[in-house]
Formats: structure tokens, sequence, C-alpha cells
């Protein structure tokens, strides 16, 4: 009954990315990117500027607010959303079910849909209100309201609040943990709740402090463990390489356990998965960033693009890298375990690694979109709409922990199908109030709130 049901889930997935997800992310990156003239490439050294002049700056100049927290610690806050499991687990689903040419077009739905994430923050900056606490709130829900009626506002909020509940990772991080350490699994669910609800307490301040110190150490043993591999099984890089763009274009034929994909297929997967890992369209970047004190939309929005870049170019490509180059990918193996076998024939103890791993990538990931989930809650409703999402979001948590990990996949699968076509629709809506420029503000980059606020 519940696999006939998934089935039927899976179909839909399938209909939502093949027919209107990718078709819609392609359509309206390709017009920002010719809009802006290719910004995100002809301006990605300005960007690297943007994101290190921050990182040199620990404390606020002039140039930004009192009010809301640094940029950097927003930028790490998204980051803990967008460097996750998806970047080692979801990717590598992609290629397992629509062969190696997937990876292809998710590098083209990184390149163009950096900018969907770009317009995603900064319009979320743009339409930003200040909060009582010394901060902003901003997102979907309030530019949504502007590009149409408050309905939309509250869909996006219903379906962030489905989104912000990260079964995926949740169940991935407990399942790996107990199966790799023989550890009781409802208590590592407990636990691992209890960590989630105690990060959230602290909002988006602990959150980004929390995944500032999580995410580069992460960054740097995978990276660099990925590189020994591929530096050790370089003469196999030519004949990978080859089969990359071969099957980009073309239908794959079946080889070992992979049963063959058409070039519909490897298409959907390469851009449903980009959009995943990358967090491309979903709009919960655009109300963790909308906490920054930068005054610039811009300037803050730049800094998904290097996001992105780095997440895209270098982490994700480095997992598919791995499982291709290793064979990995052949075999019948689950999409959780297809990074930690490939590493395992060079490096030992993998299986106490990648749990460690998984554990560091899903909680920051976790207690990012939580955060996002929390904020359209008491947008929904302010007096009780965050402790009633408390127990909502705990009660789903410890369910999906016990259900299949590719079945939670499938279920946030089909909700972010429906936030990026929301959001699209925003942005698409409020083309004409989207800026490329980081290098100063022009006047209508001066939003109505920041003149009220100075009021």
């Amino acid at each position: 009954m519940l696999e006939q049901l998934f089935d039927h889930l899976d179909k839909i997935d399938n209909f939502l990315w093949q027919y209107i997800g990718f078709p819609a992310i392609l359509l309206v990156g390709l017009y920002l990117s010719y809009r802006s003239r290719l910004v995100q490439i002809r301006r990605f050294p300005e960007v690297c500027k943007v994101f290190l002049g921050f990182l040199r700056q620990r404390d606020r100049s002039d140039e930004m607010g009192s009010r809301g927290v640094h940029p950097i610690t927003a930028f790490f806050a998204g980051l803990g959303g967008c460097v996750g499991i998806g970047n080692v687990v979801a990717i590598t689903t992609a290629v397992q079910i629509g062969g190696p040419g997937a990876i292809f077009w998710m590098w083209i739905t990184a390149i163009i849909g950096s900018l969907v994430k770009y317009s995603e923050v900064f319009l979320g900056i743009r339409f930003r209100v200040p909060t009582k606490g010394n901060s902003f709130t901003g997102g979907p829900m309030y530019y949504l309201s502007k590009a149409f009626k408050p309905w939309a506002s509250y869909a996006f909020c219903i379906l962030m609040c489905l989104y912000g509940v990260e079964i995926f990772q949740f169940s991935v991080v407990t399942n790996s943990i107990s199966h790799n350490f023989g550890f009781d699994k409802t208590l590592v669910t407990l636990a691992l709740l209890a960590m989630v609800v105690l990060a959230e307490l602290g909002g988006v301040q602990r959150i980004g402090k929390i995944c500032s110190m999580i995410i580069p150490v992460f960054i740097v043993l995978y990276l660099g463990m990925g590189l020994y591999v591929l530096c050790t099984l370089a003469a196999e890089i030519p004949q990978m390489v080859s089969t990359i763009f071969y099957s980009a274009f073309n239908p794959h034929a079946a080889v070992g356990s992979f049963v063959g994909s058409s070039l519909l297929i490897c298409i959907s997967q390469g851009i449903r998965r980009g959009c995943y890992s990358s967090d491309i369209g979903v709009g919960y970047a655009s109300i963790i960033h909308s906490a920054s004190c930068v005054k610039k939309p811009s300037e803050q929005a730049a800094l998904v693009i290097f996001e992105v870049f780095f997440d895209t170019f270098f982490i994700c490509t480095m997992s598919v890298l791995l499982v291709l180059i290793t064979g990995t990918w052949k075999e019948d193996i689950l999409p959780m375990h297809l990074v930690q076998v490939a590493l395992s024939n060079f490096f030992p103890y993998m299986d106490v690694f990648m749990a460690f791993f998984l554990f560091l990538l899903g909680y920051t990931t976790v207690i990012t979109y939580f955060c996002a989930g929390v904020k359209t809650a008491q947008h929904i409703g302010p007096k009780y709409g965050r402790a009633l999402y408390y127990g909502y979001a705990v009660i789903v948590l410890f369910i999906f922990s016990f259900v299949e990990t590719t079945q939670a996949l499938i279920l946030m699968s089909i909700v972010q199908a429906m936030l990026l076509a929301l959001n699209l629709a925003g942005i698409v809506r409020l083309r004409k109030e989207i800026h490329f420029d980081f290098a100063k503000t022009s006047p209508a980059t001066t939003s109505e709130y920041e003149a009220a606020r100075v009021g």
C-alpha cells in the first residue's frame, strides 16, 4: 500500500520536474542571464571581491546598518542549508538514475540558476521589514505579496513550513549513525532533535556560528580526499570526461546494475538535483540572507552567486567524479553509501568517517531549513506559529527517521517543485526591481522600507 503510494508520488515528481520544473528554471535563468549580460560569469571576480571584503571586515562599517547580523554570518547560515547531504547523496542519485551526463546539466543549472537565487535574495532584502529584535525579516512571503496578492504569500509560507522540516537529510543522518555505530535509532533521533531545537533557539546568529565552524572543516577534508583519489586514478579521467559529455546529449545504455536512461531523464535529474543541492528557487536563502545588516541588496545577493559556484563546481562535482571514476555508480548500492564505498577503496574507517561527516552536514542543513520554516510559521501566525511549528516539526522528523530515505527525498522534491514554480512566477513579475550593481546602490535599490525605517 505504502509502496504503491510512493510509486504514484514518484510519477508526480517526475512530471513536475520534466514538464514544469526544468523548463521553467531554464527559461527564467536564461532570461536573467540575457538581461544581466551574463553578469554571473562576466563579473564573477567582483563577486569574489565582495565576499573577501566582507570576510576581512569583521566589524560593521558605516556602509552597514546597526540592525541585523553580519553578512558573513548570514552567508554561512545560508551555506549551511546549501552544503549538506544533498552534495554527497542526492547529487549522486542523479547519476544513478540519469547517467553520467546528469552532471553536465547540473553545471548548466548552476550557471543560470545562480541568478535565480541572486534574484530571490535581492528581492527578499528589497522588501524586508525591521523586527522588534533589532533585526530584519524578509523573503518570498514579502515580495510575493508585492508581485501578486496575499494569497501567494500564504501559499509560500505553507509550502515552506512543509519544506522547512528536512525529512530527507534528517533520515539519512539517523540511518547512517544507527547503521555504522550500532546505536538505537530512537535514541539517535531524540538526541538529534534536541540538538536541532537548541540551535534554532539562537536564530540566524547561532546557526551562522555553528555552520561557520563545521562547514570549512568538511570542505578542506572532503576536497583533499577527493583530489587524492582523482590524482591516483588520473589515467581514467579523460575517458570519464568523454563519457560525461556524450551522455549529456545521448541516451545512456544499461551498464552494470544501471538500467539505462533517456535524454529527458538525464536532463531532468541533473537539473532537479542541481536545484536541490544548491537550493535554487526554493526561497529559503532569501529568508536567511534578509537578516543581514547590509543595506545594498545587490552586495548580499552577490554572495549567493559565489555560494552556488562553490557548492556545485567543487563539492557536488567532486562527489559525482568520485562515484564515476571508481565505477560505484554502476553497482547496486544505496545512494547514501555511494561516496563512502568509493572512498573506502583508498582510506580506512570510512564507515565511521562518513557517518560523522553526514551527521555534521545533515545537522547544519536541518537547522537552517528549520529556521526558515519557523519564520514562515510566524508570518502565518505571529502569536502561536512558532510554538505550533516546533511541535509539528519534532513529530514529523521523528516519524520520517524510520522511513526510507528515497521516499523522503521524493516528498521533498515535490514540494521543492511547487516552491520553485511559485518563486519563479514572483521573480518574473518583479523582474524590473532586480539590479545587478555590486559596487554602489542605485536609486531603485533604496527601497521604501529603508526610507520608512530611517524616518
